[in-house]
């Protein structure tokens, strides 16, 4: 069967109520498809109406009345607040495989004022209720998805022709008080959480709902070495410095063992001195092999810059002291250090491989972002690419 396409639109309220972490990690391991892209959107009122004439469709399964109040609901809530004109977030994911648009459908469920359980992202998330007179109080779909490839197609289409205008890192969707001093941070859901389809970037995101921030800003990207080693850059000579003395007590050893002899102690510290930073290079080279899936001593020039076979998710969060609530959250860089209920306690495995990087100041989140290019609009590429092939 032929690749696929799909989306699933997060809605303002899901967003608002941290349900974003939950719903991906329902849509990656349920429907087993590559998580390809993901945008925030800040749509614009002329997105809003191209696109709730889109969505009464006599192609999909969903009752009729449902899908007109589907329209209505994006009409009233996915455009900027009629009252304050402040626009609202919303998040596009892209997923892409087999059967993709109706695996995503399947997950994302339908709706009913008569569901049975917690099957489907709709069934747990979304609600309709009804009066006594079968008139609806209330309604939230949760998640927005189309019925079909040919659907999938025209309303990715509409969104890609507005995604640098209404897309990126979102500003002026949260009402921050004039008096709150806010911060943006950079987090970096690592490699390791996408080897298999696994909740685990869910999960992780999950856990950052407790800081009371607001994702303003998402990316799938593939680090290339190039960004990866300026991106790490800092850690390089910290590196350098740190083995000297493991690396001068573990060489004594081995030398004192092998030839039978005794390394005095200024002997030693030398040992230290000219392997150390041998041995902080080394790992370095690991830890860019680890974000970009080669290390710098595989490249030529001409692939340094070349996106990398490795996936993560990039992350800007805002709120008032964000530095500090993501990295309480994450937990020390050593996995085996981190306290019970942190991120890297959970889902860390080593001090290379613990799940997630957050920034450690607000001129690292800067400079980490650029690195990463973290406004890029690679949402449109893709989708631009897959319909011309």
């Amino acid at each position: 069967m032929a690749q696929q396409l799909a989306y699933v639109i997060i809605t303002p309220y899901s967003l608002h109520k941290s349900r974003t972490g939950g719903i991906l990690a329902r849509l990656i391991t349920r429907t087993g498809l590559d998580l390809v892209g993901a945008r925030m959107f800040a749509p614009s009122a002329e997105l809003v109406r191209d696109y709730s004439q889109l969505i009464v469709s006599s192609a999909d399964t969903q009752d009729r009345h449902i899908q007109e109040l589907i329209r209505d609901y994006i009409h009233q809530n996915l455009g900027p607040d009629g009252r304050t004109q402040r626009r609202r977030r919303v998040m596009m994911l892209l997923f892409r495989g087999e059967d993709a648009v109706r695996k995503i459908r399947s997950v994302t469920g339908n709706i009913s004022a008569e569901r049975r359980g917690g099957e489907t992202i709709r069934d747990t998330y979304g609600d309709i209720i009804l009066d006594e007179k079968g008139s609806v109080r209330y309604f939230e779909p949760a998640v927005l998805a189309a019925p079909t490839a040919e659907e999938v197609e025209v309303k990715l289409k509409l969104w890609a022709r507005y995604s640098d205008a209404d897309g990126g890192v979102v500003e002026g969707t949260v009402p921050f008080g004039a008096d709150e001093k806010t911060q943006r941070t950079l987090v970096l859901i690592k490699p390791e959480n996408f080897r298999f389809p696994t909740g685990r970037p869910g999960n992780v995101i999950d856990f950052l709902s407790r800081t009371n921030l607001f994702i303003v800003g998402i990316k799938v990207h593939q680090m290339s070495v190039a960004q990866a080693m300026e991106f790490y850059g800092p850690v390089r000579e910290v590196l350098r410095v740190k083995f000297k003395d493991s690396v001068a007590v573990r060489a004594k050893a081995l030398l004192e063992k092998e030839f039978n002899i005794k390394i005095p102690a200024a002997e030693e510290k030398q040992l230290g001195e000219s392997l150390g930073p041998i041995s902080g290079d080394a790992q370095f080279e690991n830890i860019v092999k680890y974000m970009s899936g080669r290390a710098p001593s595989e490249c030529d020039p001409a692939s340094l810059t070349q996106p990398g076979s490795e996936k993560c998710i990039a992350l800007v969060y805002q709120g008032v002291e964000a530095i500090r609530k993501i990295r309480e959250v994450l937990g020390p860089t050593d996995p085996s250090k981190a306290p019970p209920g942190s991120i890297r306690r959970e889902f860390g495995q080593s001090i290379t491989v613990n799940a997630a990087h957050a920034s450690d100041s607000e001129e690292n989140a800067v400079r980490e972002m650029n690195i990463i290019n973290i406004g890029e609009n690679n949402f449109r590429r893709i989708i631009n690419e897959f319909y011309q092939g």
